[in-house]
């Protein structure tokens, strides 16, 4: 079912309650280092900002734990955003009372209004409806385009929703639209390539995936407990001893289903886990004993490469290695070179990998990088996402 989205609704001199995900780094100075979440959410702004709604944005920011904590105010962020807007944004010291009242009655079309961070509130992760009341009495229309906050049924994500005509922004269409379409009816050959360091993080999209794909890749830490699985010896590589029997399941189950499971052939192997370990190439029965893969080998990526090349949509959720120690980037920065080079559907699920394409300065190449690192993922297991169920269905 399609939800409702902002151009499917009468903005014009109305009280647009947006929830947006500002939640940015920040330095000690009150620097912004990343500006990229704000950036996402200017296509909704400006859209309402044209068509004469008076826009008032609710955000959190860091974790606040329902207590009022200085640095964590939202003040740095309304003065980047009146910049990127090029008109002031009013910043109020409160999200409910007497104060946000009084700026938005006096607000005109076009105005711009930021909220406190809600997370001075602990109502906020409660989903406590008065407050949530209290947050949609600001408003005549609830828009959420916060896809990041989207798996959290909190009181400004999910409860104010329940109190006003609510529909999508522009970056939580995307989000839905591309993740969405990638899961409900792919373009085929379907290639799903899962990295990081835990099989526990990923079980549910594992199981999830290997009844949609055509190939599933799997790579960083969590390949060496499906390694184990195989009877390999992984030294002292990443293990999930807990997850062993669960590894040794999908092999079979992927194999029964016709689904092509690719793990690593070959590992840069370290003496131990530092930027500056000695390390080397070693195939997978041949790790040796004290040491750990932290990579995948060239002839592992070569094979990845292909399997991306014949896809024509490719879902990537995880680094191959310890991406952030330039000597153990090789797996990580290749692959992402491929997907760049791809004429296939590229969506990059948040977190680490959207890191990784950001930083290798190829995110621009990708047909969607995904805001949400937690949220993509509990949307990849099939679950209903609080944010987006709040929504009116079209």
């Amino acid at each position: 079912m399609s939800k409702k989205m902002i151009q499917d609704i009468e903005v014009q001199g109305k009280r647009v309650l947006m929830r947006v995900d500002f939640n940015v780094p920040m330095n000690d100075e009150g620097v912004i280092t990343d500006d990229k979440r704000i950036t996402a959410a200017l296509p909704s702004i400006e859209y309402l900002i044209k068509n004469g709604a008076k826009v008032i944005l609710m955000s959190h920011f860091g974790r606040p734990d329902g207590k009022v904590v200085d640095t964590l105010r939202l003040d740095p962020i309304a003065k980047h955003l009146s910049t990127l807007i090029g008109k002031t944004v009013i910043k109020v010291n409160d999200c409910i009372g007497d104060e946000p009242a009084q700026a938005i009655s006096s607000m005109q079309a076009g105005d711009v209004v930021l909220l406190e961070n809600v997370r001075f509130y602990a109502e906020e992760e409660a989903n406590d409806p008065e407050f949530a009341k209290k947050l949609a009495s600001l408003g005549d229309i609830y828009v959420n385009d916060a896809f990041g906050a989207a798996h959290r049924g909190h009181a400004s994500t999910a409860g104010a929703a329940q109190y006003l005509p609510a529909v999508s922004g522009f970056l939580m269409e995307k989000e839905l639209q591309f993740l969405g379409g990638a899961i409900s009816n792919p373009k085929r050959p379907f290639v799903a390539i899962l990295g990081g360091a835990k099989v526990k993080d990923k079980i549910k999209v594992i199981e999830s995936l290997l009844e949609k794909v055509d190939t599933l890749i799997i790579g960083g830490g969590m390949a060496y407990t499906f390694l184990q699985g195989q009877g390999y010896e992984i030294g002292n590589s990443l293990l999930d001893a807990e997850r062993v029997e669960f590894c040794k399941e999908v092999l079979v189950k992927a194999k029964a289903k016709g689904v092509s499971l690719l793990l690593p052939e070959d590992v840069v192997a370290a003496t131990h886990f530092a930027p500056d370990a000695e390390h080397k190439i070693v195939d997978i029965d041949a790790i040796p004993s004290e040491w750990q893969g932290l990579d995948i080998g060239p002839k592992t990526l070569k094979i990845f490469v292909k399997a991306v090349e014949d896809a024509q949509t490719v879902i990537w959720n995880g680094p191959m290695g310890v991406s952030e120690f330039p000597a153990f980037a090789a797996g990580t920065n290749g692959l992402a070179e491929a997907l760049a080079a791809s004429s296939a559907i590229t969506i990059i699920g948040g977190g680490d990998s959207a890191a990784a394409v950001e930083q290798a300065g190829l995110a621009e190449k990708m047909t969607h990088v995904s805001t949400g690192g937690g949220a993509s993922l509990e949307f990849l297991e099939g679950k209903k996402l609080p944010g987006v169920e709040a929504l009116n269905d079209k």
